[in-house]
């Protein structure tokens, strides 16, 4: 099929959540063809990617597998020092879409705080609702979990919802111009300056996008202990070279951009597709339609 012939098509479904990778093609930049993406279907098991890593570093996993494999028992002193919970924690979270709704109910499960950070504000009770496609159970669908919402697109905004002291940063935004390296040292220094007096330094997880943050000042933020760890699913660039310092650094995890990966991931793509053509074809609005202009 030509580009010419393009235009005859209704509708372009991604199985991806992000279109960065297209932003550029001419049939996202020239016709107005519908794109709906498959937003939404991530949150259940990069919730679940996310949470994992929380408590393989929170209850010293690898530590206590480690021993296993050298058929140690330990004492209790041993696991004692550095071994925390959850409760009471605050997460902040960048980008409350569906992964970070998801993320923020697993996280309000285990008795932490959560506090929202979106680009627009989100003042009523309708503009925080999730009108996206949602697994069943799952989400925030009236965004009733964080105990506040924040917003902005500038440094000062994001430097104010930094400062509230918070032990983990969640990041969950699209990749855009406005969000390319929105996170560097100075960013860092904030959290850390911040951070709740008696709790371990905050911990960060991006799920995103590698240029979302200034990745060697990450890596300096872990040798210095500004930051007391960090969860990447994302990597700039990707793959990550064998050589790359970020392998090494302290307290780091790091996973191939596999956290959303699971067999139920194309049925839920394809549940959104069949949701909307039933949508296209009775003249309703599409869910997780692209707009032209927003990149995302």
């Amino acid at each position: 099929m030509g580009f010419t012939d393009s235009t005859s098509l209704k509708i372009i479904h991604f199985i991806s959540a992000g279109l960065d990778h297209s932003l550029h093609h001419p049939i996202l930049q020239e016709i107005s063809i519908h794109i709906t993406t498959s937003s939404g279907v991530h949150g259940p098991p990069i919730a679940e990617w996310t949470l994992m890593n929380w408590l393989v570093a929170s209850r010293k996993f690898t530590y206590t597998y480690e021993n296993q494999k050298k058929h140690l028992w330990g004492g209790i002193t041993d696991y004692m020092q550095d071994i925390h919970d959850q409760v009471g924690k605050k997460v902040g979270i960048l980008g409350y879409g569906s992964i970070g709704r998801q993320i923020g109910r697993v996280a309000s499960a285990l008795g932490m705080i959560v506090y929202a950070y979106t680009a627009s504000p989100r003042s009523s009770p309708s503009s925080r609702r999730d009108n996206g496609f949602i697994v069943p159970g799952t989400g925030d669908r009236d965004g009733s979990i964080p105990v506040s919402w924040h917003h902005g697109t500038d440094k000062a905004s994001l430097h104010a919802f930094l400062s509230i002291g918070l032990d983990h940063l969640v990041i969950s935004l699209p990749l855009t111009p406005q969000t390319t390296h929105f996170l560097g040292a100075e960013e860092f220094a904030l959290l850390a300056a911040n951070a709740h007096p008696g709790h371990a330094k905050p911990y960060l997880t991006n799920i995103s996008r590698g240029k979302v943050l200034d990745q060697g000042a990450l890596i300096n933020a872990l040798r210095s202990g500004e930051l007391s760890g960090a969860a990447l699913d994302v990597a700039d660039p990707e793959p990550l070279p064998e050589n790359h310092p970020l392998w090494d650094a302290p307290n780091v995890q790091i996973s191939p951009h596999v956290s959303s990966l699971g067999v139920e991931y194309f049925p839920r793509s394809f549940d959104v597709l069949k949701e909307n053509l039933g949508r296209l074809e009775r003249g309703e609005e599409l869910v997780n339609e692209y707009k032209r202009g927003k990149g995302y």
